[in-house]
């Protein structure tokens, strides 16, 4: 059984989409999403500096985009889907949720909107590495910080103001060996994106979501979603709650997944699941180089 996922804010980095571009039809498809969202994909995606696609209102299209473009050239069906934080919106595409175009214009509302609430005040987030779960959590309510992604694996993502996330670096939880700043620009899946949810609310209202064609696990808590109007009421939820990515990987276990793919730009859930996930195949859609791999694996255990 296969499980196609997709990742979140921060998996992007300069000049990503590059060589997804000469593939057949990839730059038509990129300049039409482009020219209905009002952003340059293209542009952000070859040419952008670091600080450039670090900005929320443009990572988030790029990271949606970069996954339906390495999705369509797998060209397969996978068992499951399930995405990290934004990449949910790439997820519900893989699932027949919503089609691409609906996504492109879903997930650059999303991103305007936490971009402006970021902006409000001074936030950010920081990966804790180690330590124990229960713990670490104990002490970043302590500080004040949310544990806005519980990753597993040993994984927890805090996010808070730019004060809490610095008292927290000074102050590691007993076992954490290190924290990690992360490459966003703002506390998301907190209360700090709260102004962003009525904004994504009214932009989803205007679509027709169908029914998953998919099994799709959602961030929320792990669970299959059976509806296309509650995957959609979720993505809308999830901007200002935490993701449970842990709980996700749970699902996966009990569904009898033994191969995942995570889509372009690929790794850092390809990471978390060789830790979490000990049996179950890996592969990274880094570049079109490994699209014949992740072919072979998806024939292997899509059936499965």
């Amino acid at each position: 059984m296969l499980v196609l996922v997709a990742p979140g804010q921060g998996a992007q980095t300069p000049g990503f989409l590059t060589p997804w571009l000469d593939l057949p039809g990839a730059a038509d498809r990129v300049a039409a999403w482009s020219e209905a969202i009002g952003l340059d994909l293209a542009h952000y995606g070859t040419k952008a500096d670091a600080d450039e696609i670090r900005d929320t209102a443009v990572a988030q299209p790029l990271l949606v985009a970069a996954g339906l473009l390495s999705a369509a050239a797998l060209d397969a069906s996978p068992n499951v889907v399930a995405g990290h934080s934004v990449g949910e919106i790439t997820a519900a595409a893989f699932a027949g949720v919503i089609g691409d175009e609906a996504a492109l214009r879903l997930v650059r509302t999303r991103g305007l909107a936490m971009a402006e609430a970021a902006a409000v005040t001074e936030t950010g987030m920081a990966a804790l590495l180690g330590g124990d779960p229960d713990a670490s959590v104990a002490h970043l309510e302590k500080l004040g910080l949310t544990p806005a992604n519980v990753n597993g694996a040993g994984q927890i993502v805090a996010a808070g103001t730019a004060a809490q996330i610095a008292a927290l670096i000074e102050d590691m939880p007993e076992g954490v060996r290190r924290v990690v700043p992360l490459k966003v620009a703002g506390a998301f899946h907190t209360s700090h994106m709260a102004p962003a949810v009525d904004r994504l609310r009214e932009a989803a209202a205007e679509l027709t979501p169908a029914d998953p064609a998919v099994t799709y696990v959602s961030n929320a808590d792990g669970k299959a979603v059976a509806t296309g109007d509650e995957v959609i009421s979720r993505l809308v939820g999830q901007v200002a709650n935490p993701v449970r990515w842990d709980l996700c990987m749970e699902t996966f276990k009990e569904l009898g997944v033994t191969a995942l793919v995570e889509a372009c730009p690929g790794g850092t859930l390809t990471g978390l699941a060789k830790r979490a996930l000990p049996g179950v195949k890996t592969l990274a859609l880094k570049t079109p180089d490994d699209l014949d791999a992740a072919r072979a694996l998806i024939s292997e255990h899509a059936g499965a």
